[in-house]
């Protein structure tokens, strides 16, 4: 006969048996994490010449713990205090309701431990907060709110340990714009909605704004927007309360950095043109940054250089902005290494190889970086 001393040894039995299902998937979790896991290391510092040298690393991507470290790692070798980087809203947050940090804290935390300065990129819309079959980069004024949400987290998250954000990027184009129509005054209305979001989770944190691709764009092209005409409207608007500096993108092409800007040319001295701007509106007490530039050593493609070329032009590019330009707080070049080969003329912007092997550009850019005479001819 059943009886109620043999119903509880039943239950008993189940509850230990559950108890052990979730120690084993909590071990088995924990082993998971730990196996994508490395130690920080101790903490360390740039050494380097010039403050304002700095890379776009490229670490979104990139999923092995190893390598996120051994990638920042050699940028404080190379002598780089300034790393920007990219933290898309849909990796973080792929329901309204949920938060994923875990990328994001691993990135911060490797970087704040080599001695970086990283500079966050936001953007990339969720499914959720945009139309079906709509691009990522397409964000409707119905959601400014939502992603100010998600850059206040970020900011409150990090606060103390990360001092600068970039609110979108290129949105002069129409493909950084979601393929819709640029509109400069949608940009500056996002940023009305979003820059007090972030300043009332973290007051300290330095917001930049424009990031701007640089483009001779026709009016009324459908491709894209001029950026000197693009930032003038964006003043005109008035954006000038709603971001604290202007993230500038200085692609130099086939050109010596030292080619006097013009605004009819897409040049590295072009960011002298966006900064008169600046100062023609007012807004001369804020800083710059450049957040995307530099140049490509393609054999092939019509807008590279040679390889030595690429070298001087870069040292040459980081000069410039330490003994000419107070106005710009740092140079953040394109790209430093990405997590496989694109197969395409972009594999020549890097620095390092996908398998860590630098190329010449950074053993030159370390020299200078501690104080070695950069190399005065281009072979």
């Amino acid at each position: 006969m059943w009886n109620w001393r043999q119903n509880w040894n039943l239950r008993r039995a189940g509850l230990a048996l559950l108890v052990v299902i979730v120690l084993a998937a909590t071990a088995i979790g924990i082993a998971r994490r730990r196996s994508n896991w490395v130690p920080l290391g101790p903490q360390q510092q740039v050494t380097t010449t010039n403050p304002k040298l700095g890379i776009h690393t490229r670490l979104t991507d990139e999923v092995e713990a190893w390598k996120i470290k051994r990638t920042l790692e050699m940028v404080r070798e190379m002598g780089a205090p300034w790393v920007v980087e990219y933290f898309p809203w849909a990796y973080v947050q792929d329901n309204p309701s949920r938060s994923v940090w875990v990328h994001t804290d691993m990135v911060i935390d490797h970087a704040e431990r080599q001695g970086l300065q990283v500079v966050a990129r936001l953007g990339f819309v969720p499914e959720w907060a945009r139309p079906k079959d709509s691009s990522p980069l397409y964000l409707d004024e119905a959601h400014f709110a939502d992603f100010g949400r998600y850059a206040a987290d970020f900011a409150a998250r990090y606060a103390g340990r990360v001092h600068y954000i970039i609110l979108w990027n290129e949105p002069n184009l129409a493909l950084e714009w979601g393929y819709a129509a640029v509109d400069p005054a949608k940009y500056v209305a996002l940023l009305k909605v979003v820059y007090p979001m972030v300043k009332a989770a973290n007051p300290d944190m330095q917001i930049l704004a424009g990031a701007l691709a640089p483009t001779l764009a026709p009016p009324g092209s459908p491709d894209g927007m001029n950026d000197l005409d693009y930032l003038q409207a964006m003043y005109g608007l008035g954006a000038a309360p709603y971001f604290d500096l202007l993230a500038i993108h200085a692609y130099g092409w086939y050109s010596d950095p030292d080619e006097p800007a013009d605004p009819a040319v897409v040049n590295y001295r072009r960011a002298e043109l966006l900064r008169a701007i600046m100062v023609a509106n007012g807004d001369a007490a804020k800083q710059t940054m450049i957040t995307e530039g530099g140049w490509n050593d393609h054999p092939r493609w019509t807008r590279a250089v040679r390889p030595g070329q690429r070298i001087d032009y870069t040292i040459r590019a980081y000069e410039i902005a330490q003994q000419e330009w107070p106005w710009m707080q740092a140079v953040c070049l394109w790209a430093f290494r990405y997590p496989w080969d694109a197969k395409s003329y972009q594999d020549y912007f890097t620095f390092v190889r996908t398998d860590f092997e630098p190329k010449p550009i950074y053993w030159e850019v370390q020299r200078y970086a501690q104080g070695e005479m950069a190399r005065q001819e281009t072979p």
